[in-house]
């Protein structure tokens, strides 16, 4: 068998080596759920580009003829499949085998120009597969980093405002010469590093705001009683609030249940807590729970402030939206919401209308 032959059984016995390649992959864990298409992604291209190689039959000249863009996008591909990089490589061995198996079995053993040939396609195509997967993977692993810095950030925000306000306010409180030169010195020392950290905070957040949000977060669920942890979080925001004139009240039931990470809820609700109170100054802020007949649990945030506008209440929640008429707002907080909600399973959704107020309601499901 000549190398013309080669690649005409290669050509003509295609379907019978992806089935063959096809039961083999499947023993690879990230391969066992796919579907046929989408675990034969560019693997008859390849296939084909192979056959291609024989009938070149020179092997210095086959990269060159190899579908240049087709290693790299399936090494994308296998990335979005979750498949590790060792079976990456695998999945090419296999096929390589594969074709071995099929050529053997039709008389004819691979060595010499076909072997070398052989080795050169996959090798070539491994290599470009590999080159893409691990510059990608090396860029996901970065963004994440960098996104959760800016999250942490982005919740420093309120604890650094409350401070800075609490600052301000015992200075007002104390009576005009009656407190010492070393008082004065430690309310000017506090005020300034107070200012040292909004400025450091505020330079995360635009250094950060061109990243896309990739949600990397994961949950570390318990049961809990939800209205303590919203008497406290009130607690917290009490002198915010108070700033503006804003109550905040907690209808929380008193023996209302959640299954879910209490850091990160709690996180949630300070964001939509924090943007009721900018929005409805000496109005009311009010967080409610109740649970359904399947166990999951609702909560919601309302308020009777100025409410949303119109044309970016369908956009609210991407990262990066705001209010143009509000300063000093980044566009996470709420992107910060749908990723921890959506990271237990459950959705975020608002209803609201100018001049009247908005409600945010997000979806908890129950313990499995």
């Amino acid at each position: 068998m000549n190398l013309n032959e080669l690649a005409g059984l290669l050509r003509s016995g295609r379907q019978d080596l992806l089935s063959r390649w096809r039961q083999e992959v499947r023993n690879l864990p990230s391969a066992r759920l796919l579907d046929i298409p989408t675990l034969n992604d560019h693997i008859p291209g390849l296939i084909h580009e192979l056959a291609a190689a024989f009938e070149t039959g020179v092997a210095q000249t086959i990269p060159d003829g190899l579908a240049e863009e087709s290693a790299p996008i399936h090494g994308l591909q296998r990335l979005k499949d979750d498949f590790d990089i060792e079976e990456v490589v695998a999945e090419y061995n296999i096929l390589r085998g594969c074709v071995h198996d099929m050529a053997h079995d039709n008389g004819f053993t691979l060595q010499g120009l076909p072997f070398h040939i052989l080795n050169q396609v996959f090798d070539h195509a491994i290599g470009l597969a590999l080159k893409t997967y691990t510059a990608q993977r090396a860029r996901d692993v970065q963004q994440r980093r960098e996104d959760y810095l800016a999250f942490v950030a982005h919740d420093l925000q309120t604890p650094v405002f409350a401070i800075s306000l609490a600052g301000r306010l015992l200075e007002k409180t104390l009576p005009v010469g009656g407190y010492g030169p070393d008082s004065a010195q430690m309310l000017n020392t506090l005020a300034r590093s107070v200012q040292q950290l909004e400025a450091l905070v505020r330079k995360i957040l635009e250094e950060n705001m061109h990243l896309q949000t990739e949600t990397g977060i994961k949950p570390v669920r318990r049961e809990f009683d939800l209205w303590p942890l919203v008497e406290a979080l009130q607690e917290d925001l009490l002198t915010v609030a108070e700033a503006s004139g804003t109550r905040l009240a907690n209808q929380m039931p008193h023996d209302l249940v959640v299954f879910a990470d209490a850091g990160l809820l709690r996180r949630v609700l300070q964001n939509l807590v924090t943007n009721a109170i900018r929005y409805a100054p000496h109005g009311k802020v009010v967080v409610g729970a109740k649970s359904n007949a399947s166990g999951d649990v609702e909560c919601w945030v309302t308020d009777n402030g100025s409410g949303i506008p119109a044309e970016i209440l369908g956009s609210i929640f991407a990262k990066g939206e705001t209010d143009a008429s509000t300063n000093n707002s980044t566009g996470l907080g709420l992107a910060i919401v749908q990723l921890f909600t959506e990271a237990h399973g459950g959705t975020v959704t608002v209803e609201s209308e100018e001049g009247k107020g908005s409600t945010f309601r997000l979806t908890l499901p129950a313990k499995a």
